[in-house]
């Protein structure tokens, strides 16, 4: 997908460098030139100077087809400026941004914006909502390592032993609530239309179970 993001920091340059060795067209928004430095040589993406709110900038940047959009310039207004701007002007679909005083969060969630705070808790946090965010993550332990993700289960693994969805090391099934009752499955216990499934994952096997959850809708 294309991913818009305004300031080219600590957080930016490395969500912009995790974003393009994945594949994705990511374009980086800064008014400073020299700060393109930050980023890795063989940068697949595009750099733009300017500012993350100048339409003249966004348009440069290709924001009318952009997929999703994310300030994390160093200045709590500039970003909310500019998500509001990415949200309502060109409506983009997602905009996520990062915020430095945790009493402005509800000022954003007011305007439908997802914030985030800290550097490298921002990365991923921010990754993983911009790829993953039909799996919402119930708890989150150390710096977003490993999640704790419940859904429900496509129809092609009813039936299947809980235990064969385990990935060592990556996914491992820890609870399952079946008819408004929790259980810790046994190394037998089946899936049952309707179960509810918590799973212990790492952060870096997320797509690896969107896969597994979405097989049956090739999503």
């Amino acid at each position: 997908m294309r991913v818009i993001i305004a300031g080219c920091g600590r957080a930016g340059s490395a969500l912009a460098a995790q974003l393009a060795a994945e594949g994705h067209d990511v374009r980086i928004i800064d008014p400073l030139p020299g700060a393109r430095r930050l980023l890795p040589a063989g940068f697949s993406g595009a750099f733009h100077t300017g500012s993350g709110f100048s339409r003249a900038a966004l348009e440069a940047a290709g924001i009318e087809h952009a997929d999703a959009f994310v300030a994390l310039t160093s200045g709590d207004n500039r970003n909310l400026v500019a998500a509001r701007t990415a949200k309502e002007t060109y409506r983009v679909p997602m905009v996520v941004a990062r915020i430095h005083d945790p009493r402005r969060k509800e000022l954003y969630r007011g305007f439908g914006i997802p914030t985030v705070a800290g550097i490298r808790w921002t990365v991923q946090q921010i990754h993983r909502t911009l790829l993953h965010r039909h799996l919402d993550p119930e708890l989150t332990f150390g710096n977003g390592e490993t999640l704790l993700v419940r859904s429900e289960l496509p129809g092609y693994l009813l039936g299947r032993r809980l235990a064969e969805f385990d990935v060592d090391g990556e996914i491992r099934v820890v609870e399952v609530t079946r008819g408004g009752h929790s259980l810790v499955p046994a190394r037998n216990t089946t899936a049952e239309p309707s179960d509810l499934v918590t799973f212990a994952v790492a952060a870096t096997a997320l797509g690896t179970l969107r896969g597994f959850l979405g097989k049956e809708l090739g999503t």
